[in-house]
């Protein structure tokens, strides 16, 4: 195993905002709380052990115990739990949708990641305890979003009928699309843990959240992860004030509108809010809430409530109260002892737009931190790589980029047209003053002509660029297949691809090794090649 980290900034695939947050960047920090470093642990652990209180503690605990009932809980994982009664105990999270046999390889990743920093934590803060958090995305009811997932180029997909928060969804019909992966797998050892795995988590509980945490729990427990469904009504319970502020106040609405009126200034806004930033949920639907007319209504259903009946159904049925995109981190804030939150480019994006709201509702905020992306290179391509003579930030390029400098550097044939078109520019300087001069008719002419000369030596340039690709087709072909088997549609493979295509071949040392290779507070991409 080797491990090679290169900045977020060279591999092309992060946003404006999320590389200006890496390197603090003035235009964003009124957006964001305490950085994530140790100094800004620190602070966080202060701001928040003042903040978190202890009945809040012994609820959550509760909840997560009644979450597990009928679940193997590792000895780890337990002792986390009960840890979580203690005041100097905190929560570093990661969320995930209950994509279907954990989706995109970066599930991985996120909760690796989590649980690394909690040691790493530990080790920095030795009077206090850290413990990793997975919170399934429970409430989500976009199904189209988590219903598949990729293994070996082909899609495997689970068609049902849509409807609602997806936690509660039926396993029904899972049986059908377990025969479907299984005949791919073979019956070699990791192919029968994988078959296990996916039977016993989907053909054994009977709704896609015991699914997914049983999943989880079996990939992860031994680390200590502790996974949450945020669909409790205990739970809910700890986060009805804000429910009825916002109900009353509307107070996300404008908070949010506020933020988003400076960070548009510089970046792009990943989610807009509504007035109501939240969610009527009953079994097979989860709707909005809207108030017209002083009237609250449930989109799309004959359900409505005035002002005092609604606010009575917060107390009597908490549950169904449902947070959206703009209101969830709340959520999670309110109920656990949380310092940090990892998530992905996007995730980080949303967030920054919420630091006036915590403060409006007088939570802390918590730190964020850009997840460890990973790209897998296996020995193989490692040596073609090498071979190509194509390093691994130039495997980051983009295509026509890579194969014009791989081409170039391949080529008898060595014409320097950026210094000719310079040497061009120059002589027109001089043309130029000359011009100055006569008559403006002799300085536009001047000018045509520079333009002229200049277009013809870049269609020069490029001529012979694609000349040298066709007469070294080979190259080109070799440098094409390995970047599309690498970076498949363009793009990181952690998107793409499921971890159980390198779980079948790897096993459980795949796992092992991610786990040794990420380090969360080093904010860099890490390359593994296995």
């Amino acid at each position: 195993m080797k491990v090679t980290q290169i900045p977020f900034q060279k591999t092309g695939f992060f946003s404006k905002i999320m590389l200006d947050y890496l390197e603090k960047k003035e235009s964003i920090q009124p957006f964001y709380n305490n950085f994530p470093d140790i100094s800004g642990f620190h602070s966080q652990i202060e701001e928040k052990q003042k903040s978190f209180r202890l009945q809040s503690r012994l609820l959550l605990v509760d909840a997560l115990k009644n979450q597990y009932q009928g679940f193997n809980v590792s000895k780890k994982t337990e002792e986390n739990i009960e840890s979580l009664k203690l005041q100097n105990t905190f929560t570093v999270t990661t969320g995930h949708q209950l994509n279907l046999f954990t989706g995109p390889l970066y599930f991985l990743y996120k909760i690796l990641s989590t649980i690394n920093l909690c040691e790493e934590l530990s080790e920095k803060f030795p009077e206090q305890n850290f413990v990793p958090i997975y919170w399934m995305a429970t409430e989500d009811h976009d199904f189209e979003e988590i219903n598949y997932f990729n293994f070996d180029g082909k899609k495997v997909l689970w068609n049902r009928k849509d409807g609602g928060a997806v936690g509660r969804f039926s396993t029904e019909g899972l049986a059908a699309v377990f025969d479907v992966f299984s005949e791919h797998l073979g019956h070699s050892k990791n192919a029968e843990f994988l078959k296990e795995l996916f039977s016993d988590g989907y053909l054994k509980h009977n709704n896609l959240a015991d699914a997914t945490r049983y999943i989880a729990n079996e990939l992860f427990s031994d680390y200590g992860l502790i996974i949450i469904d945020g669909d409790d009504t205990s739970l809910k319970q700890l986060f009805t004030p804000i429910v009825k502020d916002e109900l009353e106040n509307e107070t996300s609405f404008k908070a949010v509108s506020k933020t988003i009126t400076d960070l548009e200034k510089n970046y792009k806004i990943q989610v807009n809010p509504r007035e109501i930033n939240l969610f009527y949920l009953g079994d097979d639907f989860r709707e909005r809430i809207i108030l017209e007319g002083g009237v609250y209504k449930v989109n799309n259903t004959d359900i409505t409530f005035s002002k005092a009946e609604i606010l009575k159904e917060v107390d009597e049925n908490p549950k169904s109260f449902s947070p959206n995109v703009i209101m969830r981190p709340l959520y999670q804030e309110v109920i656990l002892p949380n310092l940090c939150y990892l998530g992905g480019g996007g995730e980080m994006a949303y967030w920054l737009e919420l630091k006036d709201y915590f403060e409006a509702v007088a939570i802390p905020f918590p730190i964020l931190l850009l997840r460890n992306s990973v790209q897998v290179v296996s020995e193989k391509q490692a040596k073609k790589l090498e071979k190509l003579n194509i390093s691994l930030e130039e495997l980051f390029l983009n295509q026509h980029d890579l194969l014009s400098e791989k081409v170039k550097e391949n080529s008898d044939i060595k014409v320097n047209f950026d210094e000719k078109i310079q040497f061009l520019e120059k002589q027109f300087i001089e043309l130029k003053e000359v011009a100055k001069q006569t008559d403006v008719s002799f300085v536009n002419a001047v000018n045509a002509q520079e333009r002229k000369q200049i277009k013809g030596l870049e269609n020069l340039q490029k001529r012979l660029l694609k000349a040298e690709k066709k007469r070294q087709k080979d190259l080109v072909e070799r440098i094409t297949l390995l970047q599309n088997e690498i970076l498949p549609n363009h793009s990181l493979e952690e998107r793409q691809r499921n971890f159980s295509e390198y779980y079948l071949e790897y096993g459980s040392s795949f796992t092992k090794a991610l786990k040794m290779a990420l380090k969360p507070l080093q904010l860099e991409f890490t390359i593994l090649e296995l």
